[in-house]
């Protein structure tokens, strides 16, 4: 996928499946902005993509923080002039862990913290890059959710309800921007092994969701950036308001 002069933002992308979405678009030929809470994990990424030749500005972001989402987009136009693409990455999930407990025990703050940075994250990243993309006639927004909302998971309600609202924010978006160019999409991964996650997760639960799958092997984050890429080009210009599952047929729709 040929994205050269395209400049795309990915959120948390110094660390994890992130960090591969980050440097597969800029493989492709994007520069890329590294909106990341853990400033010295995007200012590594930023380096390693400069060292092989791409372009790529590392912003120490707060998702949950409108004026630091603000900030971040309005340092991505000074740099680069433009926004063609958002993956909306940055989440609560197992690379920064959240307790899992029976849905009568959560607590309002528990509830609260995960849709602070997983939902309302989203939206505020959404609503500060539309207006540039506006303005063009075109972008690309690529949310990523996870396949629990469809196939549901105990003890993680707050977790899974955030997801499904990912969801339902990119339909509802994709009707209010397609008349401006501009192509809302959802990615839902499943299980995906990756740095931060492996440490995180029980052998049989990861065994668990292999057997689950139409394609019975464990997930990696490769498996997930040619989709990605596919919604960031061109190829992808009349699709909006989707959701690919991206899971080896752990979920089928």
């Amino acid at each position: 996928m040929d994205l050269a002069e395209r400049v795309a933002i990915v959120t948390g992308g110094g660390n994890g499946i992130g960090r591969h979405y980050a440097v597969a678009l800029a493989d492709a030929g994007a520069a890329v902005v590294i909106a990341e809470i853990d400033a010295a994990a995007a200012e590594r990424v930023a380096a390693a993509i400069a060292a092989a030749g791409g372009r790529a500005l590392a912003v120490p972001t707060d998702v949950s923080d409108e004026a630091s989402v603000d900030a971040m987009v309005a340092l991505a136009l000074d740099a680069f002039g433009r926004v063609d693409v958002l993956v909306n990455n940055a989440a609560i999930d197992a690379a920064i862990p959240f307790r899992r407990a029976p849905a009568e025990a959560l607590t309002v703050a528990e509830w609260d913290r995960l849709f602070a940075v997983n939902v309302r994250g989203v939206w505020l990243c959404c609503k500060a890059v539309v207006p540039p993309m506006r303005a063009r006639g075109y972008g690309k927004i690529i949310n990523i959710s996870s396949g629990s909302a469809w196939n549901g998971a105990p003890y993680m309600l707050h977790y899974v309800t955030t997801k499904a609202a990912v969801a339902g924010l990119t339909r509802a978006l994709a009707r209010e921007v397609g008349r401006y160019g501009i192509r809302v999409n959802t990615v839902a991964p499943g299980l995906t092994e990756s740095e931060t996650l492996l440490p995180q997760l029980r052998a049989e639960v990861k065994q668990q969701a292999v057997a689950e799958r139409a394609i019975p092997r464990a997930e990696q984050p490769e498996d997930l950036v040619g989709t990605v890429l596919f919604l960031a080009s061109g190829a992808s210009d009349f699709i909006t308001g989707q959701t690919l599952h991206v899971d080896g047929g752990s979920v089928l729709s």
